[in-house]
């Protein structure tokens, strides 16, 4: 990867730059190494072979997020154009298959290759998705066993240790029971994080809120009516936070199911959760009202409802 005014850069595709010591590292090793470093990328492999072909069906070829890659498929035009799709697959998320005909297209006449058909399966690499949960109460419990069958390596933090403990989320990857600030300057979440706020009270969700919005997290939720999250949206704007920032906030977080119980609420979020992860496009029974709008004064009968009376805590 470059660098060029302190942005980077992916790397063109270049088969001359590839490492010498593919043989070294087994490629599957190296797709378990980058999804846990948290990042992204695509495998393509040969899954059928009509005819001479430069390599060999199930041969692999790693594209790593900043454009490197590990592996080889014969090199050649081929792999240049498995590379550009490489690219598009991570980025949608989708697996997709290529057809190549190196009898009839003259552009894979390179001298690498003698002839014949060749399909290649390319698939996401993807880093498994963490769910930070913040606050240890009903809801959160609720939570982390719906998320947790749901594929999300977990993460709770709670500032009392009476709730934030391993008794009560005993397979969760980790539990933080320390002061929310102290804890946020620890955690990095990244593109494959999500984050849901459910503490015990405003103070605490405001505190967590003005801190993920500025993290790279993929989605960030918090849990209350809509009276609340004008009230904290505004109050953060004031203090300096770009109001675009909070474009993305899932406030009241879940999807709107009619959930009342901690259970039910549970598993509204996990549906909103799975709906960010797969990137899901058509429209959704979403309960947020934020989205597009403007921060305005609190004073609209139309944004004031009667559900503004009554609070879903996480305690």
């Amino acid at each position: 990867m470059e660098e060029r005014n302190g942005t980077e850069q992916v790397v063109p595709f270049d088969f001359r730059l590839r490492p010498t010591n593919n043989r070294s590292v087994d490629i599957y090793e190296e797709i378990v190494a980058l999804r846990q470093q948290g990042r992204r990328g695509a495998v393509a492999t040969i899954v059928n072979v009509r005819g001479s072909v430069p390599s060999f069906e199930t041969a692999k070829i790693l594209v790593r997020d900043d454009g490197s890659i590990f592996g080889t498929i014969g090199g050649g035009c081929v792999e240049a154009d498995v590379w550009q799709a490489a690219r598009e697959v991570m980025e949608s998320e989708k697996p997709r298959t290529l057809t190549f005909n190196l009898n009839q297209n003259p552009k894979y006449d390179t001298g690498l290759v003698c002839g014949g058909t060749l399909d290649i399966f390319i698939e996401p690499v993807l880093p498994a998705a963490k769910l930070y949960i913040f606050g240890a109460g009903h809801v959160a419990q609720s939570l982390y066993k719906v998320a947790q069958l749901a594929g999300f390596d977990i993460t709770v933090v709670d500032d009392r240790e009476s709730y934030a403990n391993r008794e009560r989320f005993p397979q969760a990857n980790e539990v933080i029971a320390e002061d929310f600030e102290l804890a946020m300057t620890r955690l990095t979440p990244n593109e494959a994080s999500y984050i849901v706020i459910v503490t015990r009270g405003h103070r605490d969700d405001m505190r967590v809120l003005r801190w993920a919005v500025q993290t790279r997290a993929r989605y960030v939720g918090m849990i209350g009516s809509k009276r609340k999250t004008i009230t904290i949206f505004r109050e953060l704007v004031k203090e300096g936070i770009p109001e675009q920032l909070f474009e993305r906030v899932h406030a009241p977080v879940g999807l709107d199911l009619g959930a009342i119980t901690p259970e039910e609420i549970a598993i509204a979020i996990t549906a909103e959760l799975v709906a960010a992860r797969r990137g899901v496009q058509r429209p959704l029974p979403h309960m947020s009202w934020f989205h597009s709008r403007k921060l305005g004064p609190i004073s609209s009968a139309k944004i004031l409802t009667t559900e503004d009376t009554e609070e879903h805590r996480g305690n």
